[in-house]
Formats: C-alpha cells, sequence, structure tokens
C-alpha cells in the first residue's frame, strides 16, 4: 500500500497526525524529525528503590516528548486490539479482572518474565505497532523511535504499558488457547503470568519458555511459584482461595489505622506513629485503600461502613 510514497507525502502524513500544537508545518516537521533522531536528549533517567532493595531505572520524557507519546496513545495504540488475556494496561480492566479466572482452583502456578520492558526491542515495537501494514516505512519508524529508547522500549514512556500488549497479543493468544485445550485458566499483567487448574507445572513452564525464547524473553527462575489450594493463593495481591478478596494483611493495616483515627484522632495518630506526612494526602491514600478493597469486593461491609467514616471524616476535615 505505502512502497511508493515519497518523502513530501510522508510529510503529510506526520502533519496529519497533529501529534502537537504547531501552526507553522516546518516547525512541526522539523520538531518531529528532530526529537526522533537525538531520542536520548529528550529523556530524564532516575532510579527508584523496590522491596527487594534493589533498584529500577526509570526512563522519563519531557513534557514535549510525553506529551507527543500520548497523542499516539490515543490516536493509534488505543485502536488497535489487544488479546483477552492480558489484563493489565487497558481501560474497563483491573487487578480484579486479573484473578477471577483463577478463583478456587486446585493449583496455582505464577511465572514472572525478566526484565519484560527492557528486553522488547525496537523491531519488535515497529513490526507489532508501526509496521508497512499501517505506515509508510519511514512514518512507522519515526514513530517507533518515538515511543523507544536505546532501541528498546522502557518505563516511563505513556506508551509503553500498551505497545507491551500488542508486542505479546501473539504469544497471548497461541499460549491462551493451549491453556483452554488443556482446561488451564490462564492471564497475564504486565510481566506476570497465572495458570490455575489441575496441570502438570513443569509441562506449562517447558511450553512458557520456550515461546519466550522465540521472543527474545526469558523467564525469571527465581520467581517461579506453585500455590496449592490448602496454601493462601495470591494473584497479583488478590486472594482467590474461596472468594475474591485483598489480603487478610492488608485489610488488617487499614482497620488498625482506622482503629487509631477514632482512638487517638488523626493528629495525635500521625504523631505516635512517627509519620512524617501532610495530613489531607495521609486521608487521601488510606481513603484510597479502602477504595480498591471495595473495588475487588462491593458487598464488603465493614469497608463499606470505614467508607462511610471516612467520608465523614473528609468531610470535617
Amino acid at each position: 500500500m505505502w512502497k511508493y510514497i515519497g518523502k513530501e507525502e510522508c510529510n503529510e502524513f506526520l502533519l496529519s497526525l497533529k501529534l502537537f500544537n504547531c501552526k507553522d508545518k516546518k516547525k512541526y516537521l522539523n520538531t518531529i524529525y528532530s526529537i526522533s533522531n537525538n531520542i536520548e536528549n529528550n529523556y530524564k533517567i532516575y532510579k527508584i528503590k523496590k522491596k527487594n532493595g534493589k533498584y529500577r531505572t526509570i526512563y522519563e520524557p519531557n513534557s514535549l516528548l510525553k506529551h507527543i507519546q500520548r497523542q499516539i496513545l490515543v490516536k493509534i495504540l488505543d485502536n488497535k486490539a489487544i488479546s483477552k488475556y492480558a489484563k493489565a494496561y487497558h481501560k474497563g480492566i483491573n487487578l480484579k479482572d486479573n484473578a477471577i479466572p483463577h478463583l478456587n482452583k486446585e493449583l496455582i502456578l505464577k511465572l514472572d518474565i525478566k526484565d519484560f520492558f527492557e528486553n522488547i526491542s525496537f523491531i519488535d515495537v515497529y513490526n507489532s505497532c508501526f509496521s508497512i501494514e499501517y505506515f509508510p516505512k519511514s512514518v512507522g519508524m519515526i514513530l517507533t523511535y518515538l515511543c523507544t529508547y536505546d532501541d528498546y522500549l522502557m518505563q516511563g514512556a505513556p506508551t509503553s504499558a500498551y505497545i507491551s500488549n500488542l508486542v505479546m497479543k501473539e504469544f497471548d493468544e497461541v499460549l491462551g488457547l493451549w491453556c483452554e485445550e488443556n482446561n488451564i485458566s490462564y492471564t497475564r499483567y504486565s510481566d506476570d503470568m497465572t495458570f490455575s487448574g489441575e496441570f502438570n507445572p513443569r509441562e506449562v513452564i517447558v511450553k512458557v519458555r520456550k515461546m519466550l525464547y522465540k521472543l527474545g524473553l526469558e523467564l525469571n527462575n527465581k520467581k517461579i511459584h506453585i500455590i496449592h489450594k490448602s496454601s493462601n493463593q495470591n494473584v497479583t495481591g488478590i486472594v482467590v482461595n474461596e472468594k475474591v478478596q485483598v489480603s487478610a494483611k492488608y485489610r488488617k493495616e487499614i482497620r488498625q489505622e482506622i482503629y487509631y483515627i477514632r482512638k487517638f484522632g488523626l493528629e495525635s495518630h500521625l504523631k505516635k506513629r512517627n509519620i512524617d506526612i501532610e495530613k489531607e494526602k495521609y486521608i487521601n491514600i488510606l481513603y484510597g485503600k479502602i477504595l480498591y478493597v471495595l473495588q475487588i469486593n462491593n458487598k464488603d461491609n465493614e469497608f463499606n461502613k470505614y467508607k462511610k467514616f471516612m467520608n465523614d471524616f473528609k468531610n470535617k476535615f
């Protein structure tokens, strides 16, 4: 379709995308070309500490590039369908949707893709999102450069999450169909894959390892978990043994916070617990945690009462 398109037509195509507001066509095109050719100069790089004590590198685009990436997400990527087995980074889908398929199952197998985003390459992004099937080659290449860093997909860009789902679409469909044929429930939440039912975990692990290898990805051998029904079966932070519910530990922490606020008052509670945070911010965080519990189970009477208490408390505050 795009085989004989020239540079002028490609420029018109880029202009038609309206990736940022600029009435000067020449300036618009020069900016797009400049950013895509010097992508490294448009990122701020920093590290955040993970729960295990190690650090994750975050690549944060500057304000203009971030705006351009958001436009690419809204105008191009959001229109592309992802697999039904992918449960992250998709409007109307949440952690509960990732947990429900694994409710009350005999066995749960949890696998993790090692260095997921960092191992999705430039060519993976191009082929899955911006190939000649959809765009003139030069336009597709520019869009790919705008969404990658150093030839790989990095965490921090607004486009990265949805792109990862598109890259994994065929993988999800093939693996999901195989699982259905073997009476296994399968979902993927970003780099976390969950399998449940009655099956041989080793057989699934071997299958997944081979499929990931073809994509240039690999399993994280330190994060292979097999959980039987007799144990606490947890899927992306949600307990699924008998009913879908957040963990007892998470609920207990919220319950304690509410108890201390009622007993000592907010200011005394924060002082006693050495919680160095603005009152309003603390209230919003706690309220958000309560809403999360109710998002998973909206019929939870205890936490509906906590929600009412916090609403009344916020109004007084």
